[in-house]
């Protein structure tokens, strides 16, 4: 037995050396790894969000009318999911979707400019307050109202931004790694934590009837909105990644299109709540990989 151990003895010895090799000059790869660098890259982002919307009080005024309805319901309208909707190039209105592209100016921080595409529905029969009056409409609802109750039928007010509510902004992020994975060196895979703050206007196309009157649907700059968010990314292969965000903002909208009549408007103001599942690409503009 012994003799059989000593003739084996330096092809034992040969391949613990070359083990031990293996796994320190890995040890060491790991211990360098730091994640994919951030600065210099250019990234671009696709995705979906669903919205959650605060109630609001919607102010209408023309040349015969003026009143306010107070605490309206409104929600979004993503659209179900099929392939054709979802992923098609002529259906990208369709679903509610984001879109981005931004430039990691230093190691943590990147300017980005971004559409969120939302939708928002007025929900119809709902039972509202009003305030105001309405003339020579040749409807049911002419009169003065003194915060009664009034339900919101198709006949009265249709009112929706559904193609869309959309929000184009910039925003300067700040990303931060949480972990490097550096046991998955080769899959270059890291997870990320991104904030941000940003602001841009409103390009709604509203879907608007009130009192029978015929719809101005034409997109129009509306108003603005402000929003912040915060996410994480998870890198992999060196040039994709996968993104959840949570982004809660605030948006005005002082000339909302209700009618052919340029004199008629509505403005209406609330907050929102939106949640996005995003896939993405980014590459480097200074030839680190």
């Amino acid at each position: 037995m012994l003799i059989t151990l000593l003739k084996f003895k330096r092809p034992i010895l040969t391949f613990l050396t070359l083990f031990l090799c293996i796994i320190t000059n890995e040890a060491q790869d790991i211990s360098k790894y730091e994640g994919l660098p951030h600065k210099g890259r250019l990234y671009v982002y696709w995705g979906w969000n669903r919205g959650f919307f605060s109630k609001s009080d919607i102010h209408f005024k023309g040349n015969d009318y003026e009143f306010t309805l107070y605490d309206v319901v409104g929600k979004d309208t993503q659209t179900p999911f099929n392939f054709d909707d979802y992923f098609n190039p002529l259906n990208v209105s369709i679903p509610q979707t984001n879109f981005r592209v931004g430039y990691y100016f230093n190691e943590h921080y990147d300017l980005s400019f971004g559409i969120d595409h939302m939708k928002y529905v007025m929900q119809q029969n709902q039972d509202v307050y009003i305030t105001g009056h309405i003339n020579n409409s040749q409807t049911e609802y002419d009169g003065t109202y003194d915060h009664q109750l009034i339900k919101l039928k198709t006949n009265f007010l249709k009112y929706e931004h559904t193609n869309g509510l959309t929000y184009v902004n910039l925003e300067i992020r700040r990303t931060d790694k949480l972990f490097d994975f550096g046991k998955l060196v080769h899959f270059n895979l890291d997870l990320n934590l991104t904030e941000g703050l940003g602001g841009g206007f409103l390009y709604p196309r509203t879907d608007a009837t009130l009192l029978n009157n015929k719809r101005n649907n034409e997109f129009h700059v509306a108003g603005y909105g402000t929003a912040a968010m915060v996410g994480l990314n998870l890198r992999f292969l060196k040039y994709f990644f996968i993104q959840s965000e949570l982004k809660a903002g605030y948006i005005n909208l002082p000339d909302v299109l209700v009618t052919n009549s340029s004199a008629d408007k509505a403005d209406q103001h609330f907050s929102f709540i939106q949640t996005n599942i995003l896939i993405g690409g980014s590459i480097s503009l200074t030839g680190k990989k």
